[in-house]
C-alpha cells in the first residue's frame, strides 16, 4: 500500500514546499526543523494505524476512559539524513525503541555508486511494528538494504516506510524487491524523474547536506 499525504492539501504541503525552496534551503536549522515537522505529521498518521486500548485515568475530579497507545513501534532512521525526521517520531513516539542504520553511496572513479550498508544498531523486531525513514527514496536500493538488514533482527508484524519525496522508479523498486504485503509506504510526493546519478528531479537537492553541511 502507497499512501501520499501531499495529495491531500494541509500544513505538510507547506513543509514540503519549504525544504525544496534554494532560497530557504540556506538555513540549515530550518530545514533541520521542517524536517522534524514533517516528520510528527507522520507520525500522526501513523498512529491511526497502531493499535489502543481502554484505559481509565484518574482524574482530580473523576475518572475519565480514554484509548490509550498499546503498542511501542520501532523506529528506524538511515543516517545522516533521517536523524531530523526521527526526532519529530520521537515527538509523538517518546517511549518507542530505536534503530539507526548506516548506509551509503559508495562512489567509484567512474561516477557510478554502490549502497553500502556498514552498521545497524536495533532490537529485536519479532512481531514489532516498525517506522523506518528517510527524507528521499530516489532508486530505493538503500531502503530495500535497510529493511532486509532490519529483518535479520527479527520478523516485524508489521513495517511502514516513510520518505518524504519519492520517485516513480524508487516506488516501483520497492514494489518489485519487497514483500508489501507487510509494509505500508508512505510519502510526502511522488517526483517523475530521477537521474542516471541516481537524483529526484525536482527534488530538493542533497538532504543530508542541507541538513548537516556538505561531506567530502
Amino acid at each position: 500500500m502507497v499512501i501520499n499525504l501531499g495529495e491531500n492539501n494541509s500544513i505538510l504541503n507547506q513543509f514540503i514546499a519549504e525544504i525544496r525552496d534554494e532560497n530557504i534551503q540556506k538555513d540549515s536549522m530550518r530545514f533541520r526543523k521542517n524536517l522534524e515537522r514533517i516528520g510528527e505529521v507522520f507520525a500522526y498518521e501513523i498512529s491511526k494505524k497502531l493499535s489502543y486500548k481502554f484505559t481509565e485515568v484518574q482524574t482530580p475530579l473523576g475518572i475519565a476512559n480514554e484509548n490509550m497507545l498499546d503498542e511501542k513501534p520501532i523506529l528506524a532512521t538511515i543516517l545522516r539524513a533521517g536523524l531530523p525526521i526521527h526526532t519529530g517520531f520521537l515527538n509523538f513516539f517518546d517511549t518507542a525503541e530505536n534503530a539507526f542504520i548506516s548506509a551509503y553511496r559508495k562512489y567509484e572513479k567512474d561516477g557510478s555508486f554502490e549502497i553500502k550498508v556498514e552498521y545497524i544498531s536495533c532490537p529485536c523486531t519479532d512481531d514489532k511494528t516498525v517506522i523506518i525513514s528517510d527524507p528521499m527514496l530516489a532508486s530505493g536500493s538503500s531502503m530495500v538494504l535497510a529493511y532486509k538488514a532490519l529483518l535479520e533482527k527479527g520478523l516485524p508484524r508489521h513495517t511502514h516506510i516513510v520518505t518524504i519525496i519519492a520517485s516513480k522508479e524508487g516506488v516501483e523498486y520497492l514494489n518489485s524487491h519487497l514483500n508489501m504485503q507487510n509494509i505500508t509506504l508512505w510519502v510526502g510526493a511522488i517526483d517523475d524523474e530521477l537521474t542516471v546519478k541516481s537524483y529526484i528531479v525536482p527534488g530538493l537537492g542533497d538532504a543530508g547536506d542541507l541538513a548537516y553541511g556538505n561531506k567530502s
